[in-house]
């Protein structure tokens, strides 16, 4: 069975509850979660920690690493109860509204984690 691997900010509260909800869908056992916020995780991501902190990226079974987007749609293809969205993500249109969506999410993203860490904490 071909695995797909998320690579997510371990540190962050938000992406953990993300991926939370990710690893409770998926059902299939397609998605491998790495936590790639450890000091030294250099030694074991395949891009640079520092780029992989910055996007969402998962790499694909053939060892092909996408971020953004496509990243998401990807991921979402393996859960049963989103593969839908699979389609849409692929769409030239709606991948490019979803990555300016993502990018502005990615400019108030320090704030939410702020917010989720005071209320989960």
């Amino acid at each position: 069975m071909s695995q797909m691997t998320v690579f997510y900010d371990g540190a962050c509260p938000l992406c953990t509850r993300e991926i939370g909800l990710l690893r409770r869908l998926e059902t299939r056992d397609r998605l491998q979660f790495l936590d790639i916020s450890p000091p030294g995780a250099d030694a074991f991501c395949p891009i640079p920690q520092k780029q992989l902190m910055a996007r969402f990226h998962v790499q694909l079974a053939n060892g092909e690493i996408v971020d953004g987007a496509q990243a998401f749609t990807e991921a979402w293809s393996q859960i049963p109860y989103l593969v839908w969205l699979r389609p849409l993500g692929r769409w030239a249109p709606t991948r490019w509204l979803l990555n300016r969506v993502y990018g502005a999410f990615l400019t108030i993203r320090p704030s939410l984690q702020k917010l989720i860490g005071r209320l989960v904490s």
